[in-house]
Formats: C-alpha cells, sequence, structure tokens
C-alpha cells in the first residue's frame, strides 16, 4: 500500500483532458445513463476522455456514439461551455483512478438536442459503461451525479438552462 499522496504532490498532478454531452431530448429534458462500475446507482451524462490531438468537439461526438450508440448524424449541436470546467478526485480516489497520473479532470461540455427515437439509443456497445438510461429534469440530474461532480453539473446545467425544461 502506497502512502497518501502529499498536498504538494496532488497539487503538481495534471488535470485529464474530457469531453461532456449534454444529450437533450425536444422537451428539454436531459438523457442520464446509470454507470455499470459502481457500487451505488450513480447516474451521469455521457463524457470521456480526449485522445491525443483529437478536436473536443469530434471526441463528444465520439464518446456519444460508443457510449450511447447514437452517432453524429441523430444530433444537432446546440452549444458548448465557454471554458474547461474542472473538478478534482476526492482522496480515496487518488492515485486509484487513470494510474494515479491525474488529480482529477478539466472538461469541455457539448449541448446536443437527439434528433432520434428513443429506440435508438443502445447501451449495448463493445464497451459498455451503462446498464440503463432515461429523461431527466436539470435538477434531477444534479441530485443523481456523484457529489464531487455536482459542481461542474451545476456549473453546466447553468451555461445550458435556456435550453432546458
Amino acid at each position: 500500500m502506497s502512502a497518501p499522496l502529499t498536498p504538494a504532490e496532488i497539487e503538481a498532478l495534471p488535470y485529464r483532458p474530457n469531453v461532456g454531452v449534454m444529450l437533450i431530448d425536444d422537451r428539454g429534458l436531459i438523457f442520464a445513463a446509470r454507470r455499470l462500475d459502481s457500487p451505488v446507482p450513480a447516474w451521469q451524462m455521457p463524457q470521456g476522455g480526449i485522445d491525443e490531438g483529437e478536436d473536443p468537439r469530434a471526441a463528444a461526438l465520439r464518446e456519444l456514439q460508443e457510449e450511447t450508440g447514437v452517432p453524429p448524424a441523430l444530433v444537432q449541436v446546440l452549444a458548448e461551455t465557454p471554458d474547461w470546467l474542472a473538478y478534482d478526485l476526492p482522496p480515496d480516489l487518488l492515485g486509484k483512478m487513470w494510474k494515479g497520473r491525474y488529480r482529477g479532470q478539466k472538461q469541455k461540455w457539448y449541448l446536443l438536442r437527439f434528433l432520434g427515437r428513443d429506440d435508438q439509443i443502445d447501451l449495448e456497445q463493445e464497451h459498455p459503461e451503462f446498464s440503463e438510461w432515461r429523461w431527466v429534469t436539470a435538477e434531477e440530474m444534479i441530485e443523481a451525479i456523484v457529489p464531487f461532480k455536482r459542481e461542474i453539473y451545476r456549473q453546466v446545467v447553468a451555461a445550458f438552462r435556456s435550453h432546458l425544461a
């Protein structure tokens, strides 16, 4: 068992570049999915890492398709956060996630309107991340996310509020 990181060691770790997708339906409700890898009910929006040299918007569309089966042709990009939003991992996850190389994530968020039908959302992908999904209000989404990501979700909801139910 390795010793916990010192505050200086944590401060020296970079943030992992990441994208998040707020997918909304025509009512302004948000796509929320339950993570497969969590022992407690953990609901979130699609998100994932940005590959080396990848454009963040392209990464968002790729991640959405990898996690939900929804291709770029079934979405309309409505907005993106003007700034990168960062969160730190809680102490119990530091050093465990992403091989201990990052202190948290910096995220660029994209608001996408879903143009398809619910039966075109397919969580059974090559590397499934979610067990179930539903459409929720912004308040329900903020309540459902793990506490250490709640402030980021509040910022994302605030950025995209005019499009939401």
